[in-house]
Order: structure tokens, then sequence, then C-alpha cells
């Protein structure tokens, strides 16, 4: 078979196929439950109603997951870091802790406490909730206003790029020129508008109605086929860069009583009404928008590639497709099944404990009402019925004969009853990890006899938690902290202003981090309560005190940062995040500049030495002295000698010619002079210079 490129009507094809059978899979599989879940989560039952009776309901899945998710967030939100990024070398150190600051500081930008509320509750309550990271694109628009321009001024304006004319007025000033004559000027008023390309991370909780996945995935990571299925205004598409000619007539997703459709009812408690369309705006339509992230072999190469392909409309037509990297998705689960994508929910273990729950409390109520308020045999003829059904207070009632009202006892079964709701209450207590004792509201647990007991009981229920917590941090929290990461290294192209702390910012370039450095999600777990990670905490911080003041800044053990992280986490298990405040961070230079100061402080301290001591010193450094003195009178004397012999050289040579002056006038032959003169100037110390030579090379 030869491979070949698939074309655009294909790939419209496959992706249309892939997508419903992922919804069917959904929907079939997943979308009951999740439903379900929420009606019991509301105060709704599958139990029939009986005329005349209780119809209270039992919130035992909204009970447990309202006293769970506090303490799930807590874990989180409890420290000023909960996410480090590790270096993979040396050179990774500084640029991990500016990305680890860095990414905090946007997710608190991004209000991750209704990022991580909105996930945990739909994973408590709805198998798994998903968050979206990703980086948006987009235009920006800015006005500008400016009167009384000059020639040269307008033109700046106007010729700067993305600037576009809204209006645009000139006018003629009579004005003094440069020679004090009156001359005409032209004057321009001027309305634009800047178009500028910005780009910003965004991180969102997705409707779990909204989230898709193929059947056969175990991960996110894994999966064959994930996308998300929403709608939008034909407006959103039009500013995502979509032709309006092309969008306006898509179709929205029908809103048949699909599961999707239920879900999103359920939840929010009413029917949204999608006949608000205004026709005479087209771009406030209501369009079908799926984004399906898709492994294809797009080119024919054989090998599949990760596609992001949008489609429009509830027919699923092809808007547009482009390589991409990572699925944008995090997947946030308390409890996972091995090797499937869905898990198990607190509302998938507690359906038939609310079900026995609500039964068990009608019967209460009923037993209740029927006891204060018995049903009574009356002899027929014998009462005035009239007066037997009037329940007024105090009222008569007229009868013709003794005896002819006689009440029906009804046994009061209520307290064996509330014996088995607190049976069951304790059975929820083991399922679900959150005991009463661990919220502070059993008496009896806490009046042990023994602090021990206590800790035992609360740390026992606290051991699912953190479990769920565990799960949280290694799935969701960590891949999307990763993708944040990524999305700000290939993305930032200038620098950015970081606050880290108060009003302390500080500049830090995202292009130069190593978007492969490791992610470690920081929870507050712990097999102790507050108290016991507090003690620990504190009697560590006295330890460290000890180590540092017994052995100095420099003992190797314990340093500045490490005391000052002992205060952060002190400070952040009694709920002050913003240690910053109290504790200003210290970096690795400043620490060490810090100690080499200290250093030279004690080297300046140091204890006076003996008189022995002080003696020994002065004549060392006395002998030292003469013989610096006697080495540089030989080398002036060398440089005596030296100029001497060139005194005398230059003497030689001026006799010389005379000589030979002399003997060419008095017997006419000549005097080879320049071969004499060669001799004479032959260097006398040809491997070194002559002071070298006459002091024996000690200069």
């Amino acid at each position: 078979m030869e491979l070949k490129p698939i074309e655009a009507s294909e790939i419209e094809d496959i992706a249309r196929e892939a997508i419903l059978d992922s919804i069917d899979f959904v929907e079939s599989e997943v979308a009951e439950d999740r439903i379900k879940a929420q009606r019991y989560y509301n105060g709704e039952v599958d139990i029939g109603e009986e005329e005349g009776r209780s119809t209270v309901v039992s919130t035992k899945i909204r009970d447990a997951i309202r006293a769970i998710k506090p303490g799930l967030l807590r874990v989180f939100l409890s420290t000023d870091r909960p996410v480090e990024f590790v270096p993979t070398g040396p050179e990774d150190i500084k640029f991990a802790e500016q990305a680890t600051k860095y990414i905090q500081y946007k997710f608190q930008e991004l209000n991750g406490y209704e990022i991580l509320n909105e996930a945990f509750h739909d994973a408590l309550l709805k198998k798994t909730g998903i968050v979206k990271v990703y980086w948006d694109n987009y235009m920006e628009s800015e006005t500008y206003t400016f009167n009384n321009l000059n020639d040269m001024e307008f033109s700046t304006i106007v010729n700067e790029q993305n600037i576009e004319v809204i209006e645009h007025t000139t006018k003629i000033s009579v004005e003094l020129d440069e020679f004090g004559a009156e001359v005409e000027m032209p004057r321009h008023d001027l309305k634009v508008s800047k178009i500028s390309d910005m780009g910003k991370l965004c991180v969102e909780s997705v409707p779990p109605e909204e989230f898709f996945i193929d059947r056969n995935a175990t991960s996110i990571q894994s999966s064959y086929v994930c996308g998300q299925r929403t709608e939008v205004r034909v407006s959103d598409l039009v500013e995502m860069g979509y032709e309006f000619d092309e969008v306006s007539e898509l179709s929205g997703l029908g809103h048949s009583d699909t599961f999707s459709e239920v879900e999103r009812y359920e939840r929010r408690g009413y029917e949204e009404d999608y006949q608000t369309e205004n026709p005479l705006d087209p771009s406030m339509r209501i369009v079908a928008l799926t984004e399906l992230y898709m492994k294809i072999d797009v080119n024919g190469t054989g090998v599949a590639e990760m596609q992001k392909i949008v489609l429009g409309g509830n027919d699923y037509k092809l808007l547009g497709y482009e390589p991409w990297g990572d699925q944008p998705f995090a997947a946030f689960e308390i409890d996972p099944e091995p090797h499937t994508f869905y898990g198990r929910s607190i509302a998938d273990l507690l359906f038939e404990d609310q079900d026995a729950s609500t039964m068990m409390l009608r019967g209460v109520l009923d037993n209740v009402a029927l006891t204060n308020h018995p049903r009574t045999e009356v002899i027929d003829g014998a009462v005035n019925m009239d007066d037997m059904l009037n329940n007024e207070i105090g009222g008569i009632v007229r009868v013709r004969q003794g005896g002819a009202i006689v009440p029906l006892t009804v046994p009061f079964v209520a307290a064996q009853t509330l014996s088995a709701i607190e049976y069951y209450d304790g059975t929820i207590e083991q399922k679900v990890g959150i005991s009463r004792a661990s919220m502070g509201l059993n008496p009896d647990a806490l009046q042990a006899t023994t602090a021990t007991a206590v800790n035992a009981t609360m740390q026992g229920a606290a051991g699912q938690t953190e479990v769920m917590a565990r799960n949280l941090a290694e799935g969701g929290v960590r891949q999307m902290f990763k993708l944040m990461l990524k999305l700000v290294i290939e993305n930032c192209d200038e620098e950015q202003i970081m606050r880290i702390s108060g009003e302390a910012y500080e500049p830090v370039d995202p292009r130069s981090w190593n978007k492969k450095m490791d992610t470690s999600v920081n929870v507050g777990l712990g097999t102790g309560r507050e108290d016991q990670r507090n003690a620990a905490l504190s009697q560590a911080l006295q330890m460290q005190m000890q180590i540092f003041q017994s052995y100095g800044p420099s003992n190797g053990l314990v340093s500045m940062s490490q005391i000052r992280n002992t205060l952060a986490d002190m400070l952040a298990l009694n709920g002050v995040k913003n240690a910053d405040r109290y504790f200003a961070p210290m970096s690795a230079e400043q620490e060490q500049q810090l100690l080499a100061q200290q250093q030279q402080q004690q080297q300046g301290q140091q204890p006076p030495m003996d008189q022995a001591t002080a003696y020994l010193q002065a004549e060392q450094v006395k002998a030292e002295a003469k013989a610096k003195t006697d080495m540089a009178k030989l080398q002036i004397d060398a440089q005596k000698a030296i100029a001497a012999d060139d005194r005398e050289r230059d003497k030689m040579d001026q006799d010389l010619l005379i000589s030979a002056a002399e003997i060419l006038g008095k017997y006419g032959t000549a005097v080879d002079v320049a071969q004499i003169k060669k001799r004479q100037d032959a260097p006398r110390y040809p491997a070194e210079t002559p002071v070298q030579a006459v002091t024996g090379g000690r200069f």
C-alpha cells in the first residue's frame, strides 16, 4: 500500500468519526453516573415518595465532599511554593528558581484558588476534573486622541506601524515664525486606533460534559483522541481569525435531550434559553466549536503525529488543522483506576449509603410524627366528626357514649433506627476518610482518656485524604504546572517583570529556561496534625539555630536560607502564606556575600599575638626589607656599569674616526672603519640583557 498525504476532506471525515465514537463512549459509560451524582449532590434521590409521608433527603454525598474539599485545598494552597522546578544540571539552578517564582506568580495572577476549587470539585463528584492550559494569541485595539498637531507630528503618528486613522480634521492656524512674521500653519486633530498582537497564558477549568476522550485511553498523554466540544458566538470565531462568511452559518449543538445537555441542566439548575438569539445581529449567533487533538499521519510518512484540528457546527465542518505538541489538558482524579482513564468519585462510593440513610431518616420522622399525632379509633355515629377533625388546641369533641374515642398506640422505634443511621454514618466515614473526630465534631473522641487515642483516630481518618491529595498532586497538578512552564518558555518573546514579594519586582527572561526541567509538587502532607507539624518545625528550628550559633555560617549543615525556609513553613502551616512580608528571601549569591563579609570581620577581630611571636614577625619583616634594599642597590650598580661601558664605547668610536682620517691624509691609505665598527658593536651578552648578565640573572 502506497502512503500519500491525506487531503482536507479525508481529515474531516476521520476527525468526525473519531469525535462521534469518543462522545458515544463518554455518554454511554460515564455521563449517566455524573448526572446521577449531580442529582444526589443537589438533594435528589431515586427513592419514590408516598403522599402524606416525609420527603426529606439525606445529603451524605454533598456533606462528604464539603468536608473533604477544604482539606485538599489547604494541602496545596497553604504553602507559598506549591510547585518547584528541578534543574537538570548546574547551569539550570538559577533558571529553575526563577521559573518556580514566575509560575507561582502567574498561578496566583490567574486565580489559582478558583481553578483548583473547580477541578477538585469535579474530581470528587464526577470522577475526573479537567483543566485546560493554553496560550491565547489575540489582537488588542487601543484608541488615542491627539489635538493641535503640526505636520511633522501628524506624519510621525500616522506612519507608525499598526496605526489606523479613525477621524482626522485639519485647520489653519495663524502663527508667528522665527522672524516674527505671521504665517498660516496647518494643525491636525487626530483620532487613531493601534492594533497590537498580544498573547497571554490561560488556565481554566473545563466542564466535564465538554471534554471527550477515546475509549481505549489510560491517560491524556497516551490518548489517541481527546478534545473539547463547546459553544461560542460567531463573533468569538471571527476574533480567533476565521472569516465571517465561513462561520456565520454554522449550527449549534442542537440541544436535544442529550446527556451533555442534561448534565449541564442538572449542574445549573435551569434550562438555557437558546431562542434569545437576535437575528438582526448575526455575530451573536451561538455555534458549536470542537477542538480535537488527534494523532494522524497527515503527511503520509507512516508515522502519526499530533495535530490540532478545529471543527465547527453540529456536523463538524473542518475549519483548520496544524501540527501540535502536547495536549493542553490535565486530568485530576482522587481515586484513579489502574489502566483506565476514568476512576471513581466520592459519589460513586456513597450512592447506596445516601439512599439507605434517606429511607431510615424518613422512617424516623414518620415514626415521630405518628407518635406525636397518633391515629384514633372512633365508634361510627357516636362521635361528632367535625369536632374530631378539628385540631384546635383545647377544643372539645362531642360524643354520644363514653369510650367512643380510643387512641391507637404507635410504638416508638426511632431510637433503634437512629442507631442504624449511626452505623451507616460510621460506614461512610470509613469509605471517605472523613470522621467527626477529625472535624472536631465528636465529643466522645475528644474526651478520650489519652491524647494518643485522639491522635490515632484522627491520623487514621486522614490517611485516605492524604492519598487523594497525592493522586491529585502526581496527576493533574503536576501536568498543569508542566504545561504552564512549557507555554511560557515557547511563547514569551521578551523579558518579563515578575512581582516576587510585596511591591518588589524582578526581571526574568523565560526564553533562557530549560523546558525539560522536572516538576516537583509541594503538598502539605504528613501523618500528624497541624499542632504536631508545628512542634516538629519548632524543634527543627531550635536545632538549626544551635548548629548555626555553635559552628558559624560556614558550618556546611545549616544555611540562613534553610532557617528562613523553616520560618516560612511555620507561617504557612498557621495560614500565613506571604512569608516574604516577615522574612525576606535570600539568594545563594547574597548568602555568599554575607558569609564573606562575616569572615572579613572575624579576621579583623583576631586576638592580639604574644610578644615572642610579634618580635619574630617584626624581624622577618626587617630581613625581607633589607634583602629588597640590597637587591635594588645591586641593580643600580649594574646600570651604572653598563652606562660607563656605553660611554667608553662611544669614545672609542670617535677616536677611531679621527685616526682613520689622519692615516688617509698622511699616507693615502684607507682604513676599513666599517669592519672595525662591526666588531666593536658585536653583542657581549647574546643570551640575556646586560643587567641580567651583570647581576647573574636576578633581574
